[in-house]
Order: C-alpha cells, then structure tokens, then sequence
C-alpha cells in the first residue's frame, strides 16, 4: 500500500482550514485520520510518552490506519551510536506495542553534522531488532550528512532491511537507493501561495515516484548511489516542514493521485 499523511496533527494554523470550525481539539486526531493513511508522530524524538497515550491513539482511529514513529532523540543524537542500546531498549519498552497493528516504521533521524563511520554504525544498526513483543518491527534511518552517500552504507542498510529515509526535496543529501521492502520519503517543499502546496506537476511527479517505488524500485530523477533496485511492498510518504499551513491539502492531493 501507498500511505501518506503528516507530521503530527496538533497544529493551530490547520482549525478552520483543514479542521472544521468548531472541532474539539480531542477529535482532530480522529478526523486527520479519516482524511489520511498515515501520520508521523513526532513527540516520540523529543521524549517518552506514555503507554496510555499510544493505547489511546490506536483507539481514535481507523483500523488500516498506521502510524510511524520518530525514535528518541537520545538514541541517535550522540557521540557513540553503538552505545545507544539502553535507550533503544527504553524506547521499545515505552508502550509502543499498544499500538499493535497501527505501528508502522519507526524513523531513526540523526543529526545534520553526523558523519558516517562504518563499525560504530553498523553496531548501531545492531540494536535494532525486526521484532519486540511478537511485533514486527520496520526501520528506517534519517541520515543527514554527506558521508552516508557511501556503497557500504547502503549495502550495510539493505542486509538489515532497514530502510534510508528518501529527502525529497530539501537541503539534506539524498539517497534513493531501496534497502527495504518498504520506502519511506519525506518531502518539504510546500510553499506559500499553492493551495495544495506545490504545483499540481509536482504532485503528479511525487505521486508517480511513490507509484514506481512499487513497481520496480526504480522512480526517476531521483539521487542513487548504488546502481540496485528493488521494488518495496510499502510506501510511506509524509509532506513535512515547507509551509507547514499546507500540508495536509498536499497530502489529500496525493492522496487522490494515486486512488
């Protein structure tokens, strides 16, 4: 399946454009979900959260909805990533199974100024298990750093099935390449003054890369570092950052291209 949504739902700007006037703030969650296939939620990079609160989020929404989850930030902003195993361990204990079915990737982002070094990432890499719980588990790493546009990185991500997260159109390096069988994109260039975000040729471009990520792994004008391919059972797209105020018109129109 082809999933796109946003980054969080609590956003003032979105009452009265994308929440109807006079929705309570306790069902916006309720509502994005009934107009998306996904959202990334954020709060978990910033700190823990309680078992109560995932248990309560699965309930307000659909069944064959699915959230994403950004890890801590105290796993994956700091000196030695192979040492990150008690905070990796804390994060999976923390309640996030009582989202059950609804868990989908959880997003592993790592700071701008940090650099690839082969052993420590890939002991960091180690930490991360594909299951907890009895809960399969889907990984994705958000690197942000020139270094990673390396072949042992990517070969390192496809042996654990770990994904990279595709930056679609920001500042950030871009890697294309498909180490998982899913893909996870984040894309942040909405802007002020489209009323869906960008240009309904942009959407049309996204939406059939979303669509050939599928196929064959293979979506065009895009920034590889190896020459593999292979198609993923699962797309993940969230429009993130830009003119925020925007997004969620981006995601709906998305939404509708791809049926």
């Amino acid at each position: 399946m082809i999933r796109i949504g946003i980054g969080g739902w609590v956003f003032e700007p979105w009452r009265g454009r994308f929440y109807p006037e006079g929705l309570p703030q306790k069902r916006e969650l309720e509502h994005a979900a009934s107009r998306l296939t996904t959202i990334e939620i954020n709060g978990t990079y910033y700190g823990s959260q309680k078992p109560e609160s995932f248990a309560r989020w699965h309930d307000e929404v659909p069944e064959d909805f699915v959230f994403s989850l950004k890890a801590p930030r105290f796993a994956t902003n700091r000196k030695r990533l192979s040492e990150a195993g008690q905070s990796v361990a804390r994060f999976l204990d923390s309640g996030i199974l009582r989202l059950g079915r609804k868990l989908g990737p959880i997003n592993w982002q790592f700071l701008p100024t940090k650099a690839f070094d082969p052993e420590d990432f890939a002991g960091f890499l180690s930490l991360l298990p594909p299951e907890h719980g009895g809960l399969r588990l889907r990984h994705a790493v958000e690197v942000r750093h020139e270094s990673f546009r390396d072949p042992a990185f990517v070969e390192m991500a496809a042996k654990r099935n770990v994904a990279i997260v595709l930056a679609g159109d920001s500042d950030h390096p871009q890697i294309a390449d498909v180490t998982a069988d899913f893909a996870y994109l984040r894309i942040m260039g909405t802007r002020e003054g489209e009323p869906e975000g960008y240009p309904a040729g942009e959407l049309d471009l996204w939406a059939g890369r979303a669509a050939a990520l599928q196929e064959d792994g293979k979506p065009a004008g895009l920034k590889h570092v190896t020459d593999t391919a292979r198609a993923v059972e699962d797309v993940f797209l969230y429009v993130i950052s830009g003119h925020k105020e925007a997004n969620p018109a981006a995601a709906e129109a998305l939404i509708r291209r791809i049926g």
